[in-house]
């Protein structure tokens, strides 16, 4: 709870916009009820008006003053389609953007891109690739970065970490890891983590031999390039990244051993598993996955999500804006 209100007091009154595709999915028309009548973002909904309309009063939600934009009678749909030409740059006609626009996460993904409104919150009923294919094909990466990632952000009482990337990419080389240290830590300090970065492995400083090791080595070598300021660790192993104890006798005179807040795992099949057990047996609430790395910031819900998720994440969306 104080971390939401912290994450609260730091949008609050700039009316900043999210936009929240899914418009006739109930989880969403929730959120998007409560983020109005508390007024800490601006909600703006895609559907057709009635549809909207139609399953906010079966529902009772007050969706009273909330912006609906429905892409078949958007007033700007004409300018939006020279721009996601444009943009594809000859990989799409005029006709193809008419049809693809349509969908309501290009329709959003576009309103994002556009200036239109500051972030994108989909997912709840769609794929992650439904959400994040738009985002890469119209937002883009920011500059020097190669790839999108997924971070958690793991939360128990007044623990704070986050866990990358455990929901975008299956295996990446030493630069790719590198860049997902360096975003993470950037998602850190929006929630009051002061970074201390362990690049996990199965391995502590060369206790292991293994290109897998070798990786982690290197990656963390270009996190350190890359963003001297930083305080990274790598390779090194969970215990060693966590308890103090260990991180004195396997790694001596690391500032991070022991002291980690942001880990970094070799793969999507060790991140994702890692974070579902702090989950499941660890009893840590897990946020996200929060998108990594786009030129603007866009949130791809799980499908098993709640109301409370997308309140929760169309918050941190905000936050990513400023």
């Amino acid at each position: 709870m104080e971390l939401l209100e912290g994450l609260k007091a730091q949008i609050e009154g700039k009316n900043i916009r999210i936009v929240l595709p899914e418009g006739t999915e109930p989880r969403i028309l929730e959120a998007a009820a409560r983020l109005n009548k508390e007024g800490i973002l601006v909600p703006v909904l895609v559907g057709k008006v009635s549809e909207v309309e139609k399953v906010a009063n079966e529902n009772n939600f007050d969706i009273s003053g909330i912006e609906i934009l429905d892409p078949a009678n958007y007033g700007e749909f004409d300018m939006m389609v020279d721009s996601f030409v444009e943009r594809r740059n000859g990989k799409a006609t005029k006709e193809d953007a008419q049809k693809i626009l349509l969908d309501e996460n290009y329709f959003g993904t576009m309103l994002t891109y556009m200036g239109k409104v500051d972030g994108m919150v989909s997912g709840a009923v769609h794929s992650t690739g439904d959400t994040v294919r738009p985002a890469l094909q119209i937002v883009k990466t920011k500059p020097g970065v190669s790839r999108t990632s997924g971070a958690f952000v793991m939360l128990k009482d007044d623990t704070r970490y986050i866990f990358s990337d455990c929901a975008i990419n299956i295996e990446l080389d030493a630069e790719g890891l590198a860049g997902v240290a360096v975003e993470s830590a950037k998602t850190a300090k929006i929630f009051g983590i002061d970074p201390k970065i362990a690049m996990l492995s199965f391995s502590t400083k060369g206790s292991a031999k293994h290109d897998l090791a070798t990786k982690v080595e290197e990656a963390t070598k270009l996190a350190k390039e890359m963003a001297p300021e930083l305080p990274i660790e790598g390779e090194i192993q969970f215990d060693a990244a966590i308890v103090p104890s260990v991180g004195q006798q396997k790694a001596p005179g690391s500032e991070v051993a022991g002291y980690a807040n942001v880990f970094v795992f070799p793969s999507l099949e060790a991140g994702n598993i890692g974070y579902k057990i702090a989950q499941r047996l660890g009893g840590f609430e897990a946020l996200g996955p929060i998108l990594q790395g786009l030129n603007k910031p866009i949130t791809d819900l799980s499908r098993g999500c709640s109301a409370e998720d997308v309140y929760k994440l169309s918050i941190i969306t905000a936050c990513q804006s400023l």
